[in-house]
Formats: C-alpha cells, structure tokens, sequence
C-alpha cells in the first residue's frame, strides 16, 4: 500500500465507516421492523429469527473466506464487489414477496456483507500503521456503531410507520452507491506479501457447523429437543467441530489458523466477542418484541425508547478507541462487562420492565457497555499479528461478532418461545459476566507472553522463506 497522508487515511477511513454504517443500520433498523413482519407475513417467533439469523449465519460463515481472499487477489476489488452484492441484496429485500423470499435475499446480502466489514477492517489495519492512530480508527470505527444503533431505531420506526418496512432496505441504496464510487478513487489497493490457498473443505466445515448449530436452536421448541432432526443437527455441528480441529492444523494455509489461538488475548478477544455480541443480539430481540407486543407502543416509540442505550454506545465507542490506544485493552472490557452484566441483573432479578427508571436505566448500562466493548475486541484481535495475516485475523474478530449475534437471537428467541422470559435475560447476565472475567484474565504480563510467542511463531515460515530466497540470490 502507498504511503498516504494524515487526511488521506481519513478519508480511507470515513469511506470504510460507511460500509459498516449500512451493515449496521441494516440490522438495527430490521429489529424495529419485526413486528409489522409478523403481521404481514404471519409468521411466528422462529419465522422472525430467521430473518436475522439466515443473514448472521451466511455472513459469520463467509467472512474467513472473505477477508483470506481480500488478502490474496486485493482488498480493495473483495471491497467494491461487497458493495454492488450487497446494494442488490438491498434492493431484492424490498421487494420480497413473501417471508421466505425474504430470508432468502437477506442471504444474498450476507454474501456481500462478508466482504465488507473484515475487509474494510483490514483496509485500517494497514493504512493506520501506528498503534496509537489505529487503536484511535477502531474507536471511530465503534462509534460508527453506535451511530447506527442512535439513527436505526428512530429512522426505522419512521419508515416503518410511513411507508412501511420495505423502506427500511431502500438506505442502503444511496449509501451503498456512494461508498463504490469514493472507493473507486480514493482507496487505494493492497494484499497480503503472499497468496494464501483457498480451503474448500474447511470452508463448508464451518459452513455445516454453523448452519447446523443455529438451525437447531431456532427450531428445537418446535420440532421438539429430543426429535432425531434436530438431535442430528447437533451430532453434524459437533463432528464439524472435531473435523475442523483435526484437519486445519494439517494445512499449509488453513482456513483457521489454529496457532492464533495460542495468544490468550486473541483467544479472550473471540470468546469476548461471541459474548458481547450474544448480548446484544438478543438484548435487542427481546426488547423489540416487549415494547411493540406487550407495551403496545408504535415502532417510532419503540425506537425513542431504546435512543438511551444508543447514545451511550455513541459516546463511549470513541472513548474506548482512545483508552486502548494509551492504556491498553484491559480497562475497557472491565468497565464494559461490568456494565453489561449490571443491566442484565436489573431485568433478571429487579424486573427492570417494570418501571421505566429501571428500564432506561438498564438502557444506558447496555449501551455504555457495548459501546466500551468493540474497540478492544479489534485491537486485541489485530495487535501483535504480523501485517500481512490482519485480513485473516480481522475476520476472525469479525466472525466471532456475528456467530455470537446470531446465536443470542437463537438461544434467546428459543428461551422466550418456551416462556423462559427470566431465564433469557440471566444469559444475558452470564454474557456480561464472562467479558469482564474473560477482559481481565486475557490481558494481563502472562496473557501478553503468549501474543509475543504465537506472532514469533507466525512470522517463522516467512522469516525462514526470505532466508532462503536470499540464500539463493547468494548462491547465484
């Protein structure tokens, strides 16, 4: 990549953001639009989560292949191609004719939304080289976030009130056209050193253990836990695991590289991250759902409800970039699993419902939480990695994001089908709970030993390559 100025990176990031603000919108307002799904296309809770869900699974499952292939043939074509797939799965959303036309062309924008966050992410990564500016990029990258979690509700419940929740697709039009064409000029193109193998095996191994395992969940209340369908879903996730486990260290370029896993921050940073995430996702469900289903408010009201834990997510997104840039990851996962696990102890044993100081209260807990949360999880996830694998380990981070969004709506949407209403928001609790012990554990001297080892070892192959190849010059 060349070297570009201060004002050029800017502009470099602001252009990534807007991939991540349409992707985000996209799932903050469709949140809001559940309701009025329900009644026009009289579908049922496991209907709804599918709507999230089919999305999250694709996307969770392509974004390893997404960001090792932006690293391959340039991160700039996977980006614009992102784009134009996910603009027309847009564009096919609004104009579904059924619910399960929908799910269908919310796949179709998984696909291209899998080339977009990991593969802008890793656009940063490489254009802010120091660690400083690149912890501050990420905080901006988080608050983009928070934008989208402030304007989706509002904007959605908008639309969704005066012209419908067809509309709520129609955003990413505009937005989806200008990014590609600022990318066009302005971004400039980059790859990895060195090409990594395409791993078709690995690939659909983690496509069946997703699809599985979420499959299961969502539709276990139905078809019953103990029905051989869905007993086999479970059998096929976990041979998928031990399949994966066995056949990916073999690999000269797997498609996960296990060693990352021998950094305890990268590895906190994963599990963090499916964590916060399964938070989230079902933090949203359930809430939606309450405030339109059982308070009876319109979708506008629904979203000025939920403003509070927006804005605390805006506010503190960037405040987190800036603490990780001159503290470290360590005090931002503490304050935000403390956070997280607060509000989910105010619904689960204060019934936060049942008045609105504890409701918004909660709220604003959630929101500072997660908003603290994002920044840390991507540094983590990226520092210490040599330069040319950061596609690949920017779309782990990513990855862990979405399979950890989509299996709180699972799990939660399942917990709320079999009237285990308590019991969904103590998972949330146990969510929040294990980022702050996870935060804390995965980023101390020991924690730092082992990143320092696993990017040694990383580097080995590549040291020992340009050692032969100079070896070879000599020689001539």
């Amino acid at each position: 990549m060349p070297d570009l100025t201060y004002r050029q990176r800017l502009l470099v990031l602001g252009i990534c953001c807007m991939s991540l603000l349409i992707v985000s919108l996209d799932n903050t307002i469709l949140n809001v639009a559940l309701p009025s799904l329900q009644r026009d296309f009289h579908s049922g809770v496991s209907g709804l989560q599918w709507t999230i869900d089919a999305y999250l699974v694709v996307i969770a499952s392509l974004l390893l292949l997404s960001g090792s292939t932006a690293d391959r043939i340039g991160r700039k074509r996977v980006f614009q191609s992102g784009l134009v797939v996910f603009t027309v799965g847009s564009l096919l959303c609004s104009l579904a004719p059924s619910l399960g036309w929908l799910i269908a062309f919310r796949m179709v924008q998984a696909v291209g939304g899998s080339m977009l966050n990991p593969v802008a992410m890793s656009i940063i990564t490489n254009t802010f080289s120091d660690p400083r500016e690149r912890a501050r990029a990420i905080g901006v990258w988080g608050g983009v976030v928070g934008i989208s979690m402030a304007a989706g509700p509002i904007v959605g419940g908008a639309l969704v009130e005066s012209v419908g929740w067809r509309s709520i697709f129609w955003i990413n039009l505009p937005v989806g056209l200008a990014a590609l064409l600022l990318t066009a000029r302005f971004v400039p193109e980059s790859r990895a050193p060195r090409a990594r193998r395409v791993d078709p095996v690995g690939q659909l191994l983690v496509i069946a253990l997703l699809g599985t395992l979420t499959y299961g969940i969502i539709e276990g209340a139905d078809a019953g836990w103990t029905s051989p369908l869905i007993i086999g879903c479970f059998v096929v996730a976990a041979l998928a695991v031990a399949a994966l486990a066995v056949y990916e260290p073999r690999r000269k370029d797997p498609l996960i590289d296990t060693r990352f896993f021998a950094s305890a921050p990268f590895s906190g940073a994963t599990v963090i991250a499916v964590s916060a995430f399964a938070a989230l996702g079902g933090f949203l469900f359930l809430n939606t759902l309450y405030l339109q289903d059982q308070r009876g408010l319109s979708a506008l009201d629904a979203g000025l409800y939920m403003v509070p834990m927006a804005l605390m997510c805006l506010t503190f997104a960037p405040l987190s970039g800036r603490i990780v840039g001159s503290r470290g990851p360590r005090l931002s996962l503490a304050l935000a699993g403390a956070a997280m696990t607060a509000s989910g102890v105010l619904f689960a044993a204060l019934d936060a419902q049942s008045s609105d100081a504890l409701l918004f209260t909660s709220y604003v807990l959630f929101g500072i939480g997660f908003g603290l949360v994002n920044a840390p999880i991507t540094n983590t996830a990226v520092s210490g990695m040599p330069r040319a694998q950061a596609g690949v380990a920017a779309a782990v981070a990513s990855t862990s994001r979405q399979v950890g969004q989509s299996l709180g709506v699972a799990v939660l949407g399942a917990a709320l089908a079999a009237g285990l209403h308590e019991g969904a928001w103590w998972i949330i609790t146990g969510c929040g709970l294990s980022v702050l012990v996870l935060g804390l554990l995965t980023t101390g001297r020991w924690a730092r030993g082992t990143a320092e080892r696993t990017a040694a070892a990383l580097m080995t192959p590549e040291a020992d390559r340009a050692a032969e190849s100079r070896a070879t010059v000599g020689a001539s």
